[in-house]
């Protein structure tokens, strides 16, 4: 890395302060974008988290909407189910700074808040006349689908349930995700040309429709189908060759869910042991308290504080009645005389090593085997593509799904892919952004250019739009349904959502990470007023910045000798945007910019 002297940076605050807005593709911007706004770099459809949320507390809420719109899609349906990465990423969850804001429910309050008569407005290209296919109408499938249609292209989804919105129809229960909502979500992300073709299967058997004809047929074709499989659990014995789901009692999680919301009627007895430790095991298992069993467990290899899961999600279930049982692997079933289930042999796990991704390393422990007696068995491990119905043969990676190259495609000319049916089993919101994704380079290939470049828009703010005060307010809970109404229903939805009143008070804890405050040394006075009224360690003086292999701003190199500093420089990375020091200010060196990451034509 590199040092870089600091009076470049003067010129940009000037250009700010004489009251243009302009935009920036120098890589210093991008990367401080990236690096500051670290709810917005953590989500994978790159929402502009502050964006929205200063909308909130404005009132805006279909503009809030609007902003969501713009990169996830599917608002209504993500404030309600988004697995949240944006706020384990959040600054005010940092230590000593307080839980993180509430990002998601405000991503709610934003569909729920906005006027019924909001009007969605979005840019539409010219008609290029080239049509594209789309196999699997989940929510890879919808986000591609929506955005190229707006790029001009004529698209045609094909679907072989009789509903869209795949795992988010078929998967999740109506209690996190009413189907009203879905539907209107859906509708908005359709409604610009998209064809939808429900009910018909892609596939190699006789009235099915083949994918080498949807290429011969269409310019491209992606594929967006999930994990259709559920995948095999591990056991010991006569359990390794035999299918657990022969045995009645004994079900797989996705196949439960998935029957169930097809409208076929789910039964469940009073002891009812969930085997896994991801969101859908939690949705079985809440599926099974309301479906009237009364002992229902949820079993996991590791410990509680290693599920993938929400902390919210558990809290639920656990009120519910859900117990977890950790530390356990399952090694078989036990029958009783007429061959139904009637418990689990685990044995007991301790703690290893670290895998990827942050989880322990389960380790059975020899002659620790024990019984659990239950007459209800959901399996819930995960899910796994499946490629069998296409005839068009891809390579794959080595955790057999579809390899992709540098510009979307699979090793078959024209066909892409998207979603879980590249990364496996991942969450929704990462679906929506690799749809996003997979649409813009569609769209490039089909035109042999890319027709859009990122840069970062720059507006002068006339003065800080935080209160110190604003620092202190405390996490808002999520009121909920009580206990007797919402076990007595599938369809009662849990959580009721923020009022205006909270919505507000929620919004305001936002740093808005956004907000750049800059001093401009040419101006500055050295007089260090700012440093003494900061409330946290966030105005340095520095004698230079050290700069990536990217061109972004690398560490500050802070000093105290007064012949090597070269400004005074405010540490964004600890900045609370509170204003104290632009207030403070004698000579009023000190300016805000809102940078914002956007799309411009190429």
């Amino acid at each position: 890395m590199g040092n870089m002297p600091l009076r470049p940076e003067a010129a940009a605050v000037s250009q700010a302060a004489e009251g243009s807005v302009f935009v920036s593709d120098d890589a210093r911007d991008i990367g401080w974008v990236k690096q500051n706004v670290p709810c917005q770099n953590a989500c994978p459809a790159g929402t502009n988290v502050p964006a929205y949320i200063r909308r909130i507390v404005e009132n805006r809420y279909g503009d809030s909407y609007e902003v969501n719109r713009e990169a996830n899609v599917l608002p209504g349906v993500l404030g309600r189910i988004c697995s949240r990465p944006c706020e384990s990423a959040c600054r005010h969850g940092w230590p000593g700074n307080g839980d993180p804001v509430a990002i998601c429910h405000l991503k709610r309050v934003a569909a729920d808040l906005k006027n019924i008569s909001h009007r969605i407005t979005e840019s539409l290209y010219a008609p290029t006349g080239k049509r594209i296919a789309i196999v699997g109408a989940g929510p890879a499938g919808i986000a591609a689908a929506h955005d190229l249609s707006l790029f001009g292209h004529d698209v045609v989804i094909y679907e072989r349930e009789e509903r869209p919105g795949g795992m988010l129809r078929y998967g999740i229960p109506e209690f996190r995700l009413p189907r009203t909502i879905l539907d209107t979500e859906l509708h908005n992300a359709l409604r610009l040309g998209v064809h939808l073709r429900t009910g018909v299967e892609i596939g190699n058997e006789p009235g099915q429709i083949r994918v080498s004809q949807l290429l011969s047929d269409y310019d491209a074709v992606m594929l967006a189908t999930g994990c259709m499989a559920a995948t095999p659990i591990p056991l010991r014995g006569e359990w390794e060759k035999r299918e657990p789901g022969e045995v009645p009692g004994i079900e797989y999680g996705l196949d439960f869910l998935m029957a169930m919301h097809r409208g076929e009627k789910k039964t469940v007895g009073r002891r009812v042991a969930v085997i896994g430790a991801g969101f859908t095991a939690l949705d079985c298992a809440r599926v099974a308290v309301r479906l009237g069993g009364e002992e229902v467990t949820i079993h996991i290899r590791t410990a509680e504080e290693y599920i993938p899961v929400t902390q919210e999600e558990i809290f639920e279930a656990k009120r519910e009645g859900v117990r977890i049982k950790g530390l356990r692997s399952p090694m078989k079933f036990v029958v009783d005389a007429e061959g139904k289930v009637a418990g689990i042999e685990f044995a007991q796990n301790r703690l290893g090593g670290w895998r990827e991704g942050g989880r322990r390393i389960a380790i059975p422990i020899e002659g620790s085997e024990f019984v659990e007696a239950c007459d209800t068995v959901i399996i819930a491990i995960g899910q796994q593509t499946v490629h069998d119905f296409t005839d068009a043969p891809l390579q794959l990676d080595k955790w057999k799904n579809a390899r992709l190259g540098d510009n979307g495609m699979t090793s078959q000319p024209g066909l892409f892919a998207a979603g879980d049916y590249v990364s496996g089993a991942s969450t929704v919101v990462k679906s929506v952004g690799h749809g996003r994704e997979m649409a813009r380079r569609i769209d490039a290939w089909l035109l042999g250019r890319q027709r859009l470049r990122q840069v970062v828009r720059i507006e002068p703010v006339a003065e800080p739009l935080r209160e110190r005060s604003y620092d202190f307010i405390p996490r808002q809970h999520m009121p909920t349904a009580t206990l007797g109404k919402r076990v007595k229903s599938m369809a009662r939805e849990v959580e009721s959502g923020f009022d205006e009143a909270v919505a507000q008070e929620e919004a305001k804890r936002c740093y808005l990470c956004h907000l750049r405050y800059q001093i401009d040394v040419d101006r500055c006075i050295y007089c260090r007023a700012c440093i003494e009224v900061a409330p946290r360690n966030c105005i340095k003086l520095v004698g230079g910045v050290e700069i990536g292999a990217d061109g972004s701003y690398g560490s500050l190199i802070e000093t105290k000798e007064w012949n090597k500093i070269g400004a005074i420089w405010i540490d964004n990375n600890q900045c609370i945007r509170c204003g104290a020091c632009y207030n403070v200010c004698p000579v009023k060196c000190i300016s805000i910019s809102r940078c914002e990451l956007t799309e411009v034509e190429a």
